[in-house]
């Protein structure tokens, strides 16, 4: 299915960048261009990234994951 017709982002799209690590749609948006257009998908894109997060969160509780690096200012 089609969620974002600007770009031609369909939910399979979503899935792999959810596989590849994507955890919100800022970073989705750099991946696909979902979302950088008009924007009526922005709220599909949202539910099917967090529905396939949680989805595939079992997959990756194996995963240890890294704490956050404060940059300078």
């Amino acid at each position: 299915m089609y969620v974002c017709i600007c770009n031609g982002v369909t939910d399979g799209d979503i899935r792999q960048a959810v596989k590849a690590g994507c955890c919100g749609m800022a970073e989705l948006t750099m991946r696909t261009g979902c979302g950088a257009c008009c924007g009526s998908c922005v709220e599909t894109a949202t539910e099917t990234l967090e529905q396939l997060r949680a989805e595939l969160q079992p997959q990756r509780d194996n995963v240890v994951g890294f704490p956050g690096v404060r940059h300078a200012a």
